[in-house]
C-alpha cells in the first residue's frame, strides 16, 4: 500500500507504532484477555496507565512537583468557560490571535471583565502581536501558543505579572516549554499528543479555590486532582493511545528531539514557498508556526487551486487544504509527519504549472 502523506490539522497523525500498541490493547489489553475498551477505568491494569502517562507527560515536560496533571473531557473548547469559572472574580487579560482565542475570549467574558490586551484581527490574524502591557489587577492572562487556522506561532512568552494560562493544543510536545512561567496549560490531545477525546490540563497547585461563585462538581478542577482524574469514568482508549504515542516520543530523542524535527520540516517546506513564484506565504514570516504552515497561490494563479488540490490527491498528500474560514492551503505537520512527507508535498509543489 503507497504511503499517505497525512497533513490534517486534526485528528492528525499519530506513531505507527501508537497504532500497533492499540490495536493489540483493542484485542487483549495488558494479558487481562479483555480489551481496553471494555476493561474497568478501576482495574489495576489501568491505573498503571493512568500513573504511567502523568509520569511520562512530567518527564518529557520537565514539570514541577507542584503541578496537577490532569486528563479531562470536552475538548480544549470546554477549557474556554471551565478556566474563567474556576479563575475569573472579577477581570482577566487575554491576547486575540486567532479563531479558537476570540472563542475563549467570548465564554470568559459570561463571567467577568475581559481586557484585550492585543488582537491580530486587524490583519486577519497574520502575525502575533509583540507590544502589550499585561495589567497588573488581572486574575490571570490567556494566549494561545499556536494558531492552527492561520499558522501563525508564539515564539517566546511574556513574563506575565499575573498567573499565565496557555492554550497549547496545537503544539505541546513540539518543543521545550517553561512549564513554572505558567499556572495552567492545556490541550487537546489530537495534534501531537494523541487521539481526539481527551485533554490534558497542567495547573498549578494552589491557585483554584479564589473565586466567589459556587462550582459545579464537573467543573471544579479541585475535583478532578483529587480523585486523580477519576471522578467520573476518564476517556480510556484515548488516554492509553496517547501513552503510547508519548513512549515514541521519549524514544525518539524527546521533546528537544522534537522540535529540532519541527524546524526541519518547517525550513523545506517555507524555503520552497518563499522561493516558488506560484505560491506565496499568508503570515509575517517571524511567527510562522512550525506545525501549521500556510500559504496560497500567488497573483494570478488563484485559479489553479482546484488543479493544486489534485495533484496532491494523486501523489498521496492528505489534509492539505485550508480551513474553510481561510482558504488556500494548510500543512499541518505535527510529531508524528516524517521529513519524507514534506518532501513529497515539495515535489509537487515544484514540478506543478
Amino acid at each position: 500500500m503507497t504511503q499517505v502523506h497525512n497533513f490534517s490539522a486534526g485528528p492528525s497523525i499519530l506513531a505507527q507504532e501508537a497504532f500497533d500498541k492499540a490495536i493489540e490493547a483493542v484485542r487483549n489489553f495488558a494479558g487481562t484477555g479483555l480489551s481496553i475498551l471494555e476493561i474497568s477505568h478501576r482495574s489495576k491494569e489501568f491505573e498503571q496507565v493512568m500513573d504511567d502517562a502523568r509520569a511520562i507527560i512530567k518527564t518529557l515536560l520537565h514539570i514541577p512537583d507542584d503541578y496537577d496533571i490532569l486528563f479531562l473531557q470536552g475538548g480544549a473548547s470546554t477549557q474556554f468557560y471551565m478556566i474563567p469559572h474556576n479563575l475569573l472574580e472579577r477581570k482577566a487579560a487575554y491576547l486575540n490571535t486567532g479563531v479558537w482565542a476570540s472563542g475563549a475570549i467570548k465564554e470568559a467574558k459570561l463571567y467577568g471583565q475581559v481586557d484585550v490586551v492585543a488582537s491580530a484581527a486587524d490583519k486577519n490574524f497574520s502575525f502575533i502581536p509583540k507590544s502589550y502591557s499585561i495589567p497588573l489587577d488581572a486574575d490571570y492572562f490567556h494566549c494561545t501558543s499556536n494558531n492552527t487556522i492561520y499558522g501563525t506561532q508564539m515564539k517566546s512568552f511574556p513574563d506575565s505579572p499575573v498567573p499565565m494560562v496557555c492554550d497549547m493544543s496545537s503544539d505541546i510536545f513540539s518543543r521545550p516549554v517553561e512549564v513554572s512561567k505558567f499556572s495552567l496549560i492545556y490541550a487537546g490531545a489530537q495534534k501531537n499528543m494523541g487521539p481526539a477525546g481527551v485533554t490534558l490540563v497542567i495547573a498549578k497547585k494552589g491557585i483554584f479555590g479564589k473565586v466567589s461563585r459556587p462550582i459545579p462538581t464537573m467543573l471544579d478542577y479541585r475535583v478532578h486532582a483529587d480523585k486523580g482524574s477519576m471522578y467520573n469514568t476518564p476517556p480510556v482508549f484515548p488516554i492509553l493511545v496517547s501513552l503510547y504515542n508519548l513512549l515514541w516520543v521519549k524514544e525518539s530523542g524527546g521533546v528537544a528531539a522534537m522540535h529540532q524535527r519541527a524546524e526541519e520540516r518547517a525550513a523545506l517546506l517555507y524555503g520552497e514557498v518563499d522561493k516558488n513564484p506560484l505560491f506565496r506565504g499568508t503570515c509575517e514570516v517571524e511567527d510562522r508556526s512550525n506545525m501549521n504552515a500556510c500559504f496560497v497561490l500567488a497573483g494570478d494563479h488563484t485559479e489553479l487551486e482546484a488543479k493544486f488540490l489534485s495533484a496532491c490527491k494523486e501523489a498521496k498528500i492528505s489534509g492539505i487544504k485550508g480551513h474553510r474560514s481561510a482558504g488556500g492551503f494548510r500543512a499541518s505537520m505535527y510529531n508524528a509527519l516524517p521529513l519524507e512527507s514534506v518532501q513529497a508535498l515539495v515535489n509537487v509543489m515544484q514540478t506543478f504549472n
